[in-house]
């Protein structure tokens, strides 16, 4: 009668050079003794990206990112189309705002990337601004807006923030859509996006830019603190006035240490992950959650690919109509058993979701462990794969 179950799991606090392997292993199974369940193949542990992080010690100081950006650029340069978070950027901000360049961050309006609004749209319609052409100054923000617009879930102006940030007044507001305007206040540009980074690299460098680079490749070589080969200071977390937890490196590494170990100690094949921000948006607040640079930095082989399902109410308001409930209830068996391995285009996956299931488990984790006091840091999903054929 039951499908999928997930269990948060509470884990001591870790430290740096900890074996969280070891600790991660021991949570699970003494979970399962303290509270009776079993672990079977294809289980999946999960694990937050936060734990493997703090483990490895893979902090930086944000004079560590002024340094860099001493090194990189010999005047002034553009940050380009940064998230609006305390907790992910404001710290960026500081330590390249203490190179004492000159900085121009240029946000996009009338939110960023992840949904955190700068203004209201319909203010914005109502002032004649047009999202696609107008590059706004922070003066003519002030006088369409005033101060009257702060973040519905923070209570922040992030201008006022962002600006305050700065060494002399160094750091400049401008908003902007096209990010090719950002070569009109300098050549040299930090590109602060997400997930279109790649994209947007490529954009300024074939217009004529001169140093671009991104926030992955920020910190991504080992100085003095910590480093992240793949990701550089994107992932990254405050963890104090002056530190950053950057996202954690050899997280499938990790994963795979995890699966041997429960193999070693329960004779199971068990999927693990390490997971970060889901993948969701919120639909009042209009915030995509996922200000990670992806969900899940490491994962074993059996979270790689998408769901392959069939949509029983699909089959039930058409194949299945008509037939009497022990005879529909055989026949919606025999077809989930036989459904094969590829269902991309057929009728019968019709309103299933085709995401990647490292995307769909990682935000599961997410959910369930939250980001606040629960102190359930890894968890445990069991049933993930059944479906209604299983024994």
């Amino acid at each position: 009668m039951i499908g999928t179950q997930a269990r948060a799991i509470r884990a001591p606090l870790i430290c740096q050079g900890d074996d969280l392997e070891r600790i991660v292993v021991d949570c699970v199974l003494e979970a399962a003794r303290s509270h009776g369940f079993e672990i079977k193949d294809r289980d999946i542990v999960g694990v937050t990206e936060s734990l493997l992080a703090r483990s490895q010690g893979n902090y930086v100081e944000v004079a560590e990112i002024a340094e860099q950006a001493l090194e990189l650029f010999t005047d002034g340069f553009v940050v380009l189309f940064p998230i609006l978070s305390r907790n992910r950027f404001s710290l960026i901000l500081k330590g390249l705002a203490m190179s004492r360049r000159h900085v121009t961050v240029m946000l996009s309006y009338p939110c960023d990337e992840v949904g955190n609004h700068l203004m209201d749209v319909d203010g914005m319609e109502a002032a004649g601004i047009d999202p696609h052409a107008d590059v706004i100054s922070q003066e003519e923000y002030r006088r369409h807006f005033g101060h009257s617009f702060k973040h519905p879930f923070t209570g922040l102006d992030y201008i006022e923030l962002y600006t305050s940030l700065g060494v002399d007044g160094n750091v400049e507001i401008v908003l902007a859509n096209d990010p090719l305007r950002a070569l009109d206040y300098s050549k040299d540009v930090v590109v602060a996006h997400i997930h279109d980074r790649k994209r947007i690299k490529a954009r300024l460098l074939a217009a004529g830019g001169r140093t671009v680079v991104g926030l992955d490749d920020l910190m991504n070589k080992p100085r003095r603190g910590g480093w992240n080969p793949e990701y550089g200071l994107l992932g990254s977390n405050q963890a104090g006035p002056t530190r950053l937890k950057l996202f954690p490196r050899e997280a499938q590494a990790f994963c795979e240490g995890i699966h041997r170990r429960l193999f070693e100690a329960t004779g199971k094949h068990v999927e693990v992950m390490v997971y970060g921000d889901g993948a969701f948006k919120d639909p009042i607040g209009k915030i995509w959650e996922l200000a990670d640079p992806v969900v899940a930095p490491g994962f074993t082989s059996g979270l790689d690919g998408t769901l392959n399902e069939i949509k029983i109410k699909y089959i039930a308001d058409n194949e299945l109509a008509g037939l009497p409930a022990g005879d529909a209830e055989k026949r919606i068996r025999a077809i989930i058993s036989g459904k094969g391995n590829d269902l991309l285009g057929k009728e019968a996956s019709i309103g299933t979701t085709p995401r990647r299931l490292s995307d769909l488990v990682g935000s599961l984790c997410d959910l369930m462990s939250g980001s606040g006091d629960k102190g359930t840091p890894i968890i445990h999903i069991q049933g993930y794969f059944d479906n209604y054929s299983s024994e």
